[in-house]
């Protein structure tokens, strides 16, 4: 498959964010609520970020969260959702294929599920070592190859999960402090239910 066979991913999570329920439930992903609950305060990019749950999660915890997603209804849904929990949270409209990371801009890129075309995953990943700060650090988990025909949630196309091989690669330059393949339970709301096969990875611009 090639990466023009990809679906347009506008229209595709549009259409998935259309619902009046929150296709991946309210509450934020638990690797993620695990790394960052005591985590120092800071300016926290979630990219890919959805209807919000984990930015939302982030700025209760006090930090300063940017959500960017390409559907602007998913943003509607991050930003009633972060009304209704009382937080402040930035959001931006955007293709990740165009979206400026700035410079030595944030202290935590958030990539939950962020599936998207081979290029764009890239470019995403190679702007990590001059967008976090030195210091600052990427948390990730996204679904494999082995995903595929679960039936539990995730993309069905290769081309649009992560491994171990991939990562390394993509993410050049930052020190990575974890890193884990395997298969386990993910329940966030109708959109993941089920045993998950899993890559997570949190690695670190170096100071």
């Amino acid at each position: 498959m090639t990466d023009a066979a990809v679906p347009d991913p506008r229209s595709m999570w549009n259409e998935r964010y259309g619902a009046e329920e929150y296709v991946y439930g309210y509450e934020p992903n638990d690797f993620l609520a695990e790394i960052m609950a005591n985590a120092p305060v800071g300016d926290v990019l979630c990219v890919a970020d959805g209807e919000g749950r984990n930015g939302v999660y982030l700025a209760g915890l006090g930090h300063r969260v940017t959500s960017v997603d390409i559907s602007e209804a998913g943003i509607a849904k991050a930003r009633a959702l972060a009304d209704d929990r009382g937080v402040a949270l930035t959001t931006k409209i955007s293709d990740l294929g165009e979206y400026d990371l700035g410079t030595d801009r944030w202290d935590t890129v958030v990539s939950i599920f962020a599936h998207t075309p081979p290029p764009v995953r890239r470019r995403l990943h190679a702007a990590l070592t001059t967008a976090l700060r030195p210091g600052g650090r990427l948390v990730l988990e996204a679904y494999t190859p082995d995903q595929i025909g679960r039936g539990t949630g995730g993309p069905q196309v290769p081309e649009l999960t992560m491994d171990l091989k991939r990562l390394r690669a993509e993410l050049v330059g930052l020190e990575v402090e974890y890193e884990a393949e395997f298969v386990r339970s993910v329940i966030e709301g109708p959109g993941h239910t089920g045993d998950g096969a899993v890559v997570q990875v949190i690695a670190r611009r170096p100071v």
